[in-house]
């Protein structure tokens, strides 16, 4: 067992995507082949391994990654000297509203902010890989659903939608309602 966790270990941390289950199983050679649960305990041994560590194995929408935990972000923001995306309140407001009532269209999200939505404002979320058109709705104009994607999970540390805060729990929205 301690080789398969060394093997995960080097593949997780040399992927530049994070790697499920399946993908860790498939990468081994077919003769030396793990099962899915072999995989599954090692995984759990190496999240262990982390747990007193600055580095930690992660679990998001798409699979397990490395990651450095949050409270050393100071010291990350001065050593990759890159300043954060700064998003404005609009694209916030707009992919809060996707994220919590998906799918919905471009008219539903305009409904509830009460302002039109920018094209750049959808342009921005589409490109980052945060939301999607999955499809059309079924009235006239057949306009846009849009819905979250695995990357907006995976940016922000979820492994499912059910993973997101209540809004009763956010401060900010209770103040305005």
């Amino acid at each position: 067992m301690n080789n398969v966790k060394s093997i995960l270990e080097s593949l997780i941390f040399a992927s530049s995507q994070p790697l499920t289950e399946k993908q860790l199983q498939q990468l081994f050679p077919d003769e030396a082949q793990p099962e899915l649960a072999q995989i599954k305990q090692a995984l759990r041994e190496l999240s262990a391994d982390y747990e007193n560590h600055a580095i930690e194995l992660k679990h998001v929408a798409s699979g397990y990654r490395f990651q450095i935990r949050a409270n050393y972000a100071p010291w990350l923001v001065k050593l990759l000297a890159e300043n954060p995306a700064k998003y404005s309140r609009a694209l916030l407001e707009t992919l809060a509203i996707i994220a919590y009532r998906q799918p919905v269209t471009r008219g539903d999200i305009e409904d509830i902010r009460g302002v039109s939505v920018s094209s750049s404002i959808m342009q921005t979320l589409i490109e980052r890989e945060w939301i999607r058109i999955i499809g059309q709705k079924e009235v006239a104009g057949r306009p846009s659903l849009y819905a979250t994607t695995p990357q907006f999970l995976d940016y922000f540390n979820l492994q499912t939608l059910g993973n997101l805060p209540a809004l009763q729990t956010i401060p900010e929205l209770e103040r305005t309602e």
